[in-house]
Formats: C-alpha cells, sequence, structure tokens
C-alpha cells in the first residue's frame, strides 16, 4: 500500500490511483490521446527516440527545455511510439510531477503504486517511465539516480522547464547516469516545416567543383513574409499552428509562459521574493533585445540593484527566457572582465507579445531580425557566438575556432538592402577583416543575393530569411 504523507491526509488513495489511471489512459485503451496524436511531431523527435530505445548504456534522459515548446507532446508521441513498436502499453507510465495530488509523494513509490494498479507489483523489468515537470520534486536528482542504480532494466526519463537549474544538478548528481537532451523554441527551419511551406526553400551548387551546397528559396517575398510572422508568432509550436491564438498572441505567451515562468517557476525554484523587480527587468531586456547592457546600465533602466541582477540574469536564462552574448575587441580576444554584453530574447515572439506584432517596415525589425538570427545558435550550446566592438567599430557576429580561440567566421545582420548598394559604407566590417586576417564576410539583406569583391575581400550577400533558415538547418543537422 501507498504511504501517505501527513500534508496529504484529506488526500484518499484511491483519488491517487484514479489520477494515475487518468494520465495513462493507454493502458486500456492502447492510445495515447486523440488530440496529442493528431498534432505535429517536432524534427527533434527522431533523435530524442533514439535516446529512449538506447538500452547498452543504463542511463536516465533529462528532456530540457522552457514553457510550450512542446516537451509534454514530444513524451506522448514518444509513448505512442513505443506502442506501435510493440512495447506493452501497460509497461509505459508517465506521471506529471506538477500535479497537486502527488505533492509529497517520492517518484519511487509513485513507480510501485504504478505498478500495483496495473498488477506486476512484482514485475521490474521492461518498463518505460516518464516523470514530466521534475524539477517540482525536492532533490529529484538524487530520487533519479537511486531508481536508475536500482532498476536496471528500466528506462526512466524526466522533463522540466528549468534547464540551468536541471542540467546543474543532472551534471552534480547524474554524471554517467543521466544524458541531457533540449528542446528549444522553433528554430525558423522548424517553424517553415510544421507550416509545410518547405517547397519554398532550394538546395543549389555552388563553387567551382559543384561541392558547396548553399540554400535558397523560389520566393523571397513569400519567404520574407512567413519570416515576418515567425518573428512575431513563430516560437511555440501551438501559437504557429493556431490561426486562433494567432489573433492574441500577447494573451496566450504573456499568461502561459512569461507569467508562469516569472510568477511561479523562478520565484518557487529559487526563492525569489520580489518578482515585480523580476518582471521589471525582463520588461526591460525584452523591449531592447539585441541591445549592448552593463549591469550599471540595467539597474539605472530597471531599477534592481546590480548584485541582484546578476542573480536575475541567470535565472531568466535558466528559465530560456533570455541569453547573454559576450564581446570581444577589434582582434577577436575576449575580455577579461566582462563589462559590456549584448542581452537576446531566446525568440523574437516574446518582444512581440508584450508588447504588440511588428511590420515588416518598422524601425525595430532591424533589432528583431538580429534576435531571429541569435536565436537560431541558441539551441547549440557548444558553440557559442560572440559580437565585436571596439572604440570605433562593431560587427553583429563573430564565431571563434573552437582550438584556435581566433575569429574566423564574421557576419553583419542587415534587414536592407543599403549596404550592397554601398559596401564602402561597411568600414567597421572592413577593418574587422584586415585585423583578423579573414578573406570575407558575410551580410544579410533585405531581398538580394549576391557575392562582390571589395579590395580583396569577398562579400556574400543572402537575404536575412534564407541566412536564418540556413543557419537553424545547419544546426539542427549538426546535434
Amino acid at each position: 500500500m501507498l504511504t501517505i504523507p501527513m500534508a496529504l491526509l484529506n488526500v484518499t488513495e484511491g483519488q491517487i490511483i484514479s489520477r494515475i489511471q487518468f494520465e495513462n489512459p493507454w493502458w486500456k485503451g492502447g492510445r495515447i490521446d486523440r488530440y496529442f496524436g493528431e498534432l505535429h511531431r517536432r524534427l527533434y523527435f527522431s533523435r530524442f527516440y533514439q535516446l529512449i530505445q538506447e538500452d547498452t548504456i543504463k542511463r536516465a534522459v533529462v528532456l530540457m527545455g522552457p514553457r510550450r515548446v512542446g516537451k509534454t507532446v514530444m513524451i506522448y508521441h514518444t509513448i505512442q511510439e513505443l506502442i506501435d513498436n510493440g512495447t506493452d502499453p501497460q509497461k509505459i507510465i508517465y506521471l506529471s510531477i506538477e500535479t497537486p495530488i502527488y505533492n509529497g509523494l517520492g517518484i519511487e513509490g509513485l513507480f510501485s503504486l504504478c505498478r500495483q494498479i496495473i498488477g506486476k507489483e512484482d514485475d521490474l523489468s521492461g518498463y518505460y517511465i516518464f516523470f514530466d515537470e521534475i524539477q517540482y520534486l525536492k532533490d529529484w536528482e538524487l530520487h533519479l539516480k537511486s531508481l536508475v542504480d536500482s532498476y536496471h532494466r528500466c528506462k526512466f526519463v524526466v522533463s522540466g522547464s528549468a534547464a540551468a537549474a536541471l542540467k546543474l544538478k543532472s551534471d552534480e548528481s547524474g554524471a554517467g547516469r543521466f544524458t541531457d537532451f533540449t528542446l528549444p523554441p522553433l528554430t525558423f527551419h522548424e517553424y517553415i516545416h510544421l507550416q509545410e511551406l518547405d517547397h519554398l526553400m532550394i538546395t543549389r551548387e555552388s563553387g567551382g567543383d559543384k561541392s558547396t551546397l548553399t540554400t535558397d528559396t523560389i520566393d523571397i517575398a513569400e519567404l520574407n513574409r512567413h519570416f515576418v510572422d515567425y518573428i512575431n508568432y513563430g516560437g511555440y509550436p501551438e501559437i504557429s499552428l493556431s490561426p486562433a491564438i494567432r489573433t492574441n498572441p500577447g494573451r496566450y505567451i504573456k499568461s502561459d509562459i512569461i507569467d508562469k515562468v516569472l510568477l511561479r517557476d523562478l520565484p518557487s525554484l529559487y526563492g525569489i521574493q520580489d518578482v515585480q523587480e523580476l518582471n521589471s527587468l525582463f520588461t526591460t531586456i525584452a523591449y531592447n533585445s539585441g541591445n549592448e547592457f552593463t549591469y550599471e546600465s540595467l539597474s539605472m533602466t530597471s531599477g534592481v540593484s546590480g548584485n541582484t541582477i546578476k542573480k536575475y540574469i541567470h535565472y531568466l536564462q535558466a528559465a530560456f527566457l533570455i541569453k547573454v552574448v559576450h564581446r570581444v575587441d577589434q582582434n577577436g580576444k575576449k575580455f577579461k572582465r566582462a563589462n559590456y554584453f549584448k542581452i537576446y530574447l531566446t525568440n523574437p515572439s516574446l518582444r512581440s507579445a508584450l508588447i504588440a506584432p511588428i511590420d515588416a517596415t518598422a524601425d525595430l525589425m532591424g533589432n528583431l531580425v538580429e534576435t531571429a538570427i541569435y536565436a537560431q545558435w541558441f539551441h547549440d550550446t557548444r558553440d557559442s557566438p560572440y559580437y565585436s566592438r571596439w572604440r570605433s567599430g562593431e560587427v553583429d557576429v563573430v564565431r571563434l575556432h573552437p582550438g584556435k580561440l581566433k575569429a574566423e567566421i564574421a557576419t553583419e545582420i542587415k534587414w536592407s538592402n543599403k549596404y550592397h548598394a554601398k559596401p564602402r559604407e561597411l568600414k567597421s566590417l572592413r577593418k574587422f577583416l584586415k585585423y583578423n586576417g579573414l578573406s570575407g564576410a558575410t551580410v544579410t539583406t533585405l531581398d538580394i543575393t549576391d557575392r562582390i569583391d571589395l579590395d580583396g575581400y569577398e562579400l556574400r550577400y543572402v537575404p536575412s530569411a534564407i541566412y536564418c533558415y540556413a543557419q537553424g538547418k545547419q544546426v539542427h543537422d549538426s546535434l
């Protein structure tokens, strides 16, 4: 029998059993709920499913990602795939740990109760057990480690929306026993796929030996329209695919994503007392995504003390709401003290939800195009981009060689054709190429594709929408 904690004495075992049965309808029907079954699968599904099937190494899988990107849906799709491939439906267990009725119950006790319910209490092998929103269980990593060590012939999967907090504990306590998998917001590449717009994209051969493949489109005007839609609505699957939600994306994103993170998730995980301060800081950052900050400037504009800001920025990154990008100098060298840095929203649709959807001709479109392009790289934590700024110049994106730690790629992000017509106005970029011995750079445009030679440097012009799509596809293919 299940031991019910003192805090839950008003909850009966029957109520807990009923909830578990409700969360596991496939025990009787053999299928997940039709609603989830009809939803599109994320492009990340096949990689995630491979981890679930891995049985040569006894590890739990820790599925991380922000709210509303489809972690729970991907778990349901995994459950159905397991059933379709011959797994006994009663050997698949799903439990949402944030459900209040489970508060205070250990995950091993819940696992035992599930086996009692299906009449297999003594059967200890062949199970797939999914614990959703695991961060609401105190010391979850210790409980999970114990399960992995105790039940060698079972596969445990946990999910959570506080990535940094989960990863920290995963690294500390789960070394050799946990495998992390991050599900990010939609890339533009994935957005195009979910919208069934792949026909817009083509791959061309380039280079003299025709060995280099480049991404292009059959209709840049139409692709740009979808790119603006992605910037306004495209970070989250439900918004992307629901015309009804698109009529009021601010209400959906603000209430279901931003408010729940700022008012519930972060305060409960980190003991934050003043949520108004946290909200003030996030609003300041959201209004100025892509701008350069110092802790002092953020303190002045948000009204939050400098030491508190450092903690809040860490928390907001943990919740996948923002990403800090660090600066290098004109020689591509990192600074010993990171006094200056840029902060980007992890997806531009967060800003559109807080303020209003933006028009393609708006003055701030340039900032959001930059935010969208940076958002593609945030999916790959192995290779962080930088920006360069010095007394007389700045370059939007710098990629450092991972071994030599010197600049190898430079990119200027523009939502305009101006610098194709007037390339000599790219003075900072030309200086950076000279200082770092680079042969050329990429400059994004509104709708022009071209290559030109400027004083011996090759400038590759590509529309921002195509560049964003290609970067998202490249990151996805490399993971």
